[in-house]
């Protein structure tokens, strides 16, 4: 039986887990990191730690196997973060800078992103504040699950919301189109697609 719960302090390792075997567009990112928690550090721990309320975890007999977490203030989030999240990482992790874009693995890439996290692009979180990440273990993709998620944040944000999804993931994509979300055309990076729900 699956069950969509409020997330719990208790589930942090299981979150970090699923973020590294959704990290690669959707696919297992487990080969492309020797730590294996550095990319939970910047696109899940971060959200369940300072904004519990918004987040939420899918259930089942196996255990926590997926989640949605966000911030009802894109700015105000990211503002936390800077003040109480990124330090004590910066300290764990060295600054990659030093190593050209072109050459910096994986991991590195997160290093930087660390020292040097990108705001969200100002053209959509003036026209939706909130912003989320949602991802589900195979096992419990193609169930509903997503849907069932996506509906208890979105009622518990009750306001319109923006995701930005790596290009490359193209299933993603089609569940966001699907579901109703819309994209926004010009909105740079070129390698993310920005799309907004509720507009």
């Amino acid at each position: 039986m699956m069950e969509i719960r409020p997330y719990r302090p208790g589930d942090l390792d299981a979150l970090h887990d699923i973020c590294l075997k959704t990290g690669d567009n959707g696919a297992d990112g487990t080969h492309l990191y020797a730590d294996h928690r550095i990319i939970g550090e910047i696109f899940a721990a971060p959200y369940a730690v300072l904004e519990p309320q918004h987040a939420f975890v899918a259930e089942d007999e196996l255990g926590v196997g997926g989640y949605i977490l966000g911030a009802a203030d894109t700015r105000a989030f990211e503002a936390r973060c800077e003040a109480e999240w990124w330090p004590a990482l910066r300290a764990r992790y060295a600054d990659t800078a030093h190593v050209p874009s072109w050459k910096r693995t994986r991991e590195q890439w997160d290093a930087y992103y660390i020292h040097h996290p990108p705001p969200n692009p100002q053209a959509v979180v003036e026209i939706a504040p909130a912003h989320l990440h949602i991802d589900l273990l195979p096992r419990l993709q193609g169930r509903g699950v997503g849907k069932a998620l996506m509906d208890r944040w979105l009622a518990a944000i009750g306001g319109p919301a923006h995701l930005g999804c790596q290009a490359p993931n193209h299933r993603a994509q089609r569940f966001y189109e699907r579901y109703g979300w819309r994209r926004l055309e010009g909105v740079e990076p070129k390698a993310v697609v920005w799309m907004t729900h509720g507009v």
